[in-house]
């Protein structure tokens, strides 16, 4: 399960998949869960996705799963600003995954926006807790490398919910944007918030990189060459990087 408002979980998640799949833009872009079934298949073979609501159509074009994704969220929720727990089921067939089961989930927002009931703020927070509250859920906790750790709202939520950190997953997305003479060597050293599981710091593509359509594969090497060549991080490259945290999740 991942969570937070604009701090890359979309960008995570499309990294972990490999592909570009996820509807962006600005205020709340998941309005209902997106159950996400990876599969690994054979070396070479076609990926193509498949959803649960149209059976048997098969995608290869994955600029028409985005659209479908948003469509579908259309027809339950109305091209409104609405939420709904109702989730839609996808499935996505490559040989560049693991096999693993996501849930992404509506970013936890502070205030209801033009077009959202007040009751918006309270309605997330109460749509995440029903996934994160099962034992045998990995919560993947994506906060951004550049604000405050302490604010971190899927960090406040996993401890409510997991005060041991036994089965949250601190991810730190944004780390090469930080202000230059910061670094975030002491979270991902888990000396400033200590989970169970060591910290994952990943670098996504930029909007520039996102806009010019840098290809996945290409964006996961620059992210490797990032950690083994970056001085503070070099000790740590092993375990830093989107396809690290891939295989840890499966």
């Amino acid at each position: 399960m991942n969570f937070k408002q604009s701090s890359g979980k979309s960008s995570v998640l499309e990294s972990i998949v490999g592909k570009d799949f996820l509807p962006r833009g600005s205020g709340i872009v998941t309005r209902r869960p997106l159950v996400l079934q990876l599969h690994k298949s054979d070396e070479g073979s076609r990926e193509y996705a498949e959803f649960l609501h149209l059976q048997r159509k098969r995608f290869t074009d994955f600029s028409a799963v985005r659209k479908e994704i948003q469509d579908e969220t259309d027809r339950e929720t109305g091209q409104t600003k609405q939420i709904s727990s109702v989730p839609i089921h996808l499935s996505i067939y490559s040989p560049n995954v693991v096999n693993l089961t996501l849930v992404d989930l509506p970013g936890l927002t502070k205030v209801a926006v033009e077009g959202q009931p007040d009751t918006i703020v309270q309605d997330i927070e109460n749509m995440v807790r029903s996934y994160i509250e099962k034992p045998n859920c990995i919560i993947l906790a994506i906060s951004p490398a550049n604000q405050d750790l302490a604010t971190s709202d899927a960090i406040k939520i996993s401890r409510e919910v997991d005060p041991a950190g036994e089965r949250t997953i601190g991810v730190l997305t944004k780390i090469d944007l930080m202000d230059k003479g910061t670094d975030a060597v002491d979270i991902l050293e888990g000396k400033s918030y200590r989970l169970k599981f060591p910290w994952i710091g990943v670098v996504n593509r930029s909007q520039a990189d996102i806009n010019k359509n840098v290809d996945m594969i290409a964006a996961r090497r620059r992210e490797r060459e990032y950690f083994a060549s970056t001085p503070e991080y070099k000790h740590l490259g092993q375990r830093m990087g989107s396809e690290h945290l891939a295989k840890v999740l499966s």
